[in-house]
């Protein structure tokens, strides 16, 4: 069995990384860019005299402010359960923003679930936003030309560096880098992972079942869960709650909605503590042996068998629910807000609306919620927070240089880098104005004013209660615009509940050191695109057999490897290699 192996989560997903020298300490639009432990700015900040004759100011501990109004298109990621209205432009985020910078956003929005194909039939036609934020794989956009290298601006960025050198940034970066030493977006930078996508589960029933999760979680396994589910199921039937052929875990994030046809999340967070690729994981199956420095198809080994094994044991014996990985979304959430189950992958931005879910479908006082943490295999104690520490990231157009110069482009860059990493608009995007939405403590924290608040921050509003959601109302709390930065920052909102599970999480499971990258050319990075699709077509489908009990993972694991082979596994393995080696 494979020691010690660990995959970087942003190959996984671009099938694109990039290994580049640690040298250098700046760059300039157009050269090949390296990745350096410290980025010296090529441009510092200007005195106040010489930013009056650039037309606008900038800098570190300053607000981006244009002299002149000036007007940039941005793409939207519009979510359907907070729905983007006029009051965000007319006295919300988009109107504070202008406010304050002197920019008006020329908004191009789009459903989230059509966001990204939008996005790029948008770009392809060359009729891309200006500003185009809420990427996580920019693979498709990097050798067409019509996305400017992040990497050849970021010397005018002085949030950016100042957050790149404080928390040494530069082993993640180099993840999203190229074959020709660029990376085409600027990410969203952590200070340290935080756990985000958990479970909840009905705490009232556990215990009234006597199954005390709390204190079995610091170290509690798969096999515990499942045994700890069977303990509740039992005890469910004795009190007529359910009946011995119904499920008690009906998933949400897997089916057909957000699932992807590879398990989605719930099968994502089981693969990472087995050290494998699956579910919203799973990209092209490629893993890094650190024993051997060497990478490897992990949908072949020892640990995905054990990962099947498990995963099939809770459909097996009645506790999954197999329509878990077809059902839509509302179905899953339903059936745990009316009583039906008793768990569900849960994140933190969702735990607010669940409670206020719970509440309208149970009754007050009728149900009790507990945040876990996942549990660990037997094999490793990973963290499913994962170990790279950047989030989806924003890119800028070519049209972008083309349309306003080069001037007008690293001003735009300025702005850019004063709404995604200044953490005045950080407390702006997430938290609204202080005095309108939401005031300091005294221990310097913060908290919503009487009659706010923000289920995207974890403060649902109760039942009955009249006051204002400041995301439903003015967009503060959504997901395009603040994400990374510093634990204190990403932490600040953090409800009692979502606190001890990110802390917990923290105490008692280990962060693996991150792997390196790859840099294939284009040619390279096509070749492992034709092998990989109908390859990892071929491990979705044997997947989610397993899984859900249509093949036995003891009998018919020899025909799955084999249908892996017969797809090119070996080639993958092979000409990862080859790149990595050089």
């Amino acid at each position: 069995m494979k020691k010690k192996s660990i995959v970087s989560l942003s190959l996984a997903a671009s099938m694109m990384l990039g290994m580049t020298a640690c040298s250098g300490s700046e760059t300039t639009a157009g050269s090949t860019t390296t990745i350096p432990d410290q980025i010296e700015t090529t441009a510092p900040d200007a005195s106040q005299e010489d930013q009056k004759s650039l037309g606008y100011e900038y800098g570190l501990g300053k607000t981006f402010h244009a002299d002149e109004k000036v007007t940039y298109t941005i793409f939207f990621s519009d979510a359907s359960w907070y729905p983007m209205v006029d009051t965000w432009k007319t006295e919300g985020i988009f109107k504070k923003i202008e406010d304050l910078t002197n920019v008006h956003l020329d908004i191009i929005s789009y459903d989230s679930n059509d966001y990204m194909n939008n996005v790029t039939l948008d770009i392809n036609a060359g009729e891309a936003a200006y500003i185009i934020p809420k990427i996580y794989d920019d693979s498709a956009f990097v050798d067409g030309g019509a996305i400017v290298p992040a990497s050849d601006y970021v010397q005018y960025m002085p949030y950016f560096v100042d957050f790149y050198n404080t928390y040494n940034m530069s082993p993640d970066i180099k993840t999203i880098t190229r074959s020709n030493g660029k990376y085409y977006k600027f990410p969203g930078m952590l200070e340290a992972q935080a756990l985000n996508y958990t479970f909840v589960i009905r705490q009232d029933i556990f215990e009234a079942a006597g199954v005390d999760v709390a204190s079995m979680e610091a170290d509690w396994t798969w096999e515990d869960l499942l045994e700890a589910l069977k303990t509740v199921k039992a005890y469910m039937v004795s009190q007529g709650m359910c009946k011995e052929t119904d499920y008690i875990w009906s998933d949400l994030w897997c089916g057909n909605e957000s699932g992807q046809g590879n398990g989605g999340n719930l099968l994502k967070v089981m693969g990472i503590t087995y050290d494998v690729n699956a579910g919203w994981a799973i990209a092209d199956g490629m893993r890094y042996d650190q024993d051997k420095d060497e990478w490897y198809f992990s949908p072949t080994t020892d640990e995905y068998k054990a990962f099947l094994e498990m995963a099939a044991k809770f459909v097996n014996e009645g506790i999954l629910d197999p329509e878990t990985f077809i059902q839509d979304d509302t179905e899953a959430t339903n059936k745990f807000y009316n009583g039906q189950t008793v768990i569900m992958s849960m994140n933190q931005s969702q735990f607010a609306p669940c409670k206020q879910n719970c509440e309208e479908m149970l009754g007050a006082g009728n149900y009790e919620l507990y945040l876990t943490i996942p549990p660990r295999s037997t094999l490793y104690n990973y963290s499913t927070a994962g170990n790279v520490r950047l989030e989806n990231g924003v890119m800028v157009s070519q049209k972008a240089l083309d349309e306003l110069g080069e001037d007008g482009f690293i001003e735009m860059i300025r702005f850019v880098d004063w709404l995604f990493y200044s953490p005045e608009a950080y407390t702006l995007c997430k938290w609204g104005v202080e005095g309108e939405t939401f005031e300091y403590t005294a221990d310097g924290g913060k908290k919503l004013l009487d009659g706010m608040y923000c289920g995207g921050l974890g403060y649902g509003m109760p039942e009955g209660a009249d006051g204002i959601d400041i995301r439903l109302q003015w967009g503060y709390a959504g997901g395009n615009y603040f994400y990374g930065h510093t634990i204190a920052e990403m932490s600040d909102n953090y409800i009692p509940e979502i606190k001890h599970m990110v802390e917990s999480n923290t105490a008692n499971r280990e962060i693996p050191p991150l792997a390196p990258g790859i840099a294939p050319t284009e040619d390279q990075n096509e070749e492992i695109t034709l092998i990989a699709t109908p390859l990892i077509d071929e491990v979705n489908t044997w997947t989610l057999w397993f899984v859900t009990g249509q093949k036995d993972v003891s009998k018919d694991w020899d025909a799955f490897v084999a249908a892996c082979e017969g797809k090119n596994c070996q080639g993958l393995v092979d000409l990862y290699n080859k790149i990595y080696k050089g």
